[in-house]
């Protein structure tokens, strides 16, 4: 292509190298200002990425970790914060079964707590903190017979002189209002707690028994429904899948084995039976050691078997009164 006269003219002119140096550093100076523009807009600009975007892992709350695992908590939250276990020892004669009017002579209490309950809950750790017990004079049939003396290891010394049921309840109150579980003025229960027993009897049946024999409305608390420990350990003996197996609920609608104190302990592979077999406070020590392992196992503690307060048997008549014709 040939040059154009103008720009001939002008490179051919004296002042030609001058002006060329001027518009050589003009240009220089230029480019300088736009590359530094350039390189500070790619800085901040977004950077689009095409990689797959990885979610970061949330961490565990302090209280949702134990001081020996960092992992997360597997503890399963428990909504009770105490559990008393009870067994009683009541009037029988050989051949009777539970719709006997049988009579409490003896009346021993458990108290559970928990060692390492967290702020949201979870425990595993169930240990004894105290006990209550009481022998009970009976009032409608006060003679035991030697049947019952030899099943319960009770002689008649041992309750001729002992508090009738309605003041052995007086004492137990002071008890759990000394631990802060009802309101010593009303009774009303203040904290979270569960009664629990080997079978629904002992409060099902022998408690609203009694209270119809001594003519007193059954404590409001001990109203509720309670933790049959038999059908819990009667769950955990039979094979299942998933959390059905945690909760104690659940255990109303498995099939139910008749399990004894004994049996439950060689069932959750505990050592054997510690004391005397149907001495009430041995047998609700012996069901503490159970419900402490129910526990370990993560099983969720609470309720599972109704208690009717108003349960009437054929042989009651008036408050107080049994109609012994009835019992034949």
């Amino acid at each position: 292509m040939p040059m154009p006269s103008l720009y001939y003219d002008w490179l051919s002119s004296d002042t030609a190298p001058i002006d060329l140096y001027w518009q050589a550093g003009a240009l220089l100076l230029f480019l300088t200002l736009t590359y530094r523009f350039l390189s500070s807009w790619v800085q901040t600009a977004p950077t689009v990425s095409h990689t797959p975007s990885v979610q970061s892992t949330p961490q565990p709350d302090k209280e949702e970790t134990t001081s020996t695992n960092p992992a997360i908590d597997s503890r399963v939250k428990q909504p009770y914060d105490v559990f008393l276990v009870l067994d009683v020892e009541a009037t029988c004669k050989q051949g009777s079964n539970f719709e006997w009017p049988n009579e409490i002579i003896e009346w021993p209490v458990c108290v559970m707590k928990w060692k390492d309950k967290s702020p949201s809950g979870k425990a595993r750790e169930l240990s004894v903190v105290d006990e209550f017990r009481s022998f009970v004079q009976p009032t409608w049939r006060p003679q035991l017979s030697q049947f019952c003396t030899d099943l319960t290891g009770i002689t008649q010394d041992q309750i001729k002189d002992a508090p009738t049921f309605p003041r052995v309840l007086k004492h137990f109150s002071k008890f759990l209002a000394e631990h802060g579980l009802i309101d010593p003025k009303n009774g009303r229960p203040v904290a979270r707690f569960c009664w629990c027993s080997d079978g629904p009897f002992d409060i099902r049946d022998f408690v609203v028994k009694q209270c119809f024999i001594s003519k007193i409305p059954m404590p409001i608390w001990l109203k509720g429904d309670v933790m049959d420990v038999r059908r819990v350990v009667s769950m955990v003996a039979q094979p299942h899948e998933g959390s059905y197996k945690r909760n104690t609920r659940h255990s109303a609608n498995v099939n139910y084995f008749p399990f004894n104190i004994s049996q439950q302990l060689r069932v959750l592979g505990l050592p054997a039976f510690q004391g005397r077999l149907h001495s009430g406070i041995d047998d609700s020590r012996n069901l503490a050691r159970i419900i402490a392992e129910l526990a370990r196992r993560d099983i969720r503690l609470e309720p599972n078997t109704h208690i009717n307060p108003r349960k009437r048997w054929p042989w009651m008549g008036k408050p107080g009164q049994v109609l012994e014709a009835h019992l034949d």
